[in-house]
């Protein structure tokens, strides 16, 4: 099953260097008990949460910011599919011919942050709007040297894909 694989895909012995240098995003992301964790900042002033972690605060125009961990789930707060091959930056060395569709969204966070974000689903029928979803890790393209960019993706939770007709 999907879940599974993407949980054994993301589960990374913490003393692996490799791993974050295969990371497209790796300034943002942590490992805790081998699992990716999402990292912002947090305003020491009026508690504003951002991702990515910014320097100062929108709100109070604090400079005075902390590291906070986003947190590894949320919910499906809006989707769509990505039918068209990216540009640059974005594109991940697919061709027109070997291009596959796929998910985009915005998962909401536990601290209210909306994370933009691949999802490792592209079946409509399987995403839903306030469905429970959980952050993995997955290749998305290749190095010229032929090593496997990482980057981060959400998934429907087990319950979800499982249950009834939810996903």
């Amino acid at each position: 099953m999907i879940y599974e694989r993407l949980i054994h895909d993301t589960r990374m012995d913490e003393g692996m260097p490799a791993y974050q240098s295969r990371l497209a995003c790796s300034h943002l992301l942590t490992l805790s008990d081998g699992l990716p964790r999402l990292i912002g900042s947090r305003c020491r002033n009026c508690g504003e949460v951002y991702f990515p972690a910014g320097d100062g605060c929108t709100s109070c125009r604090s400079t005075s910011m902390d590291s906070f961990d986003i947190g590894r789930e949320g919910i499906l707060w809006s989707w769509t599919i990505q039918n068209f091959l990216p540009k640059a930056p974005y594109n991940s060395g697919e061709t027109e011919a070997d291009f596959k569709p796929y998910g985009v969204g915005y998962v909401e966070m536990v601290s209210g942050v909306k994370i933009e974000s691949r999802l490792s689903v592209a079946d409509p029928a399987k995403l839903k709007i306030g469905m429970p979803m959980t952050l993995a890790v997955k290749p998305y393209g290749k190095a010229p040297e032929g090593e496997s960019i990482l980057t981060f993706v959400f998934f429907p939770t087990q319950q979800t894909m499982e249950g009834t007709g939810n996903g």
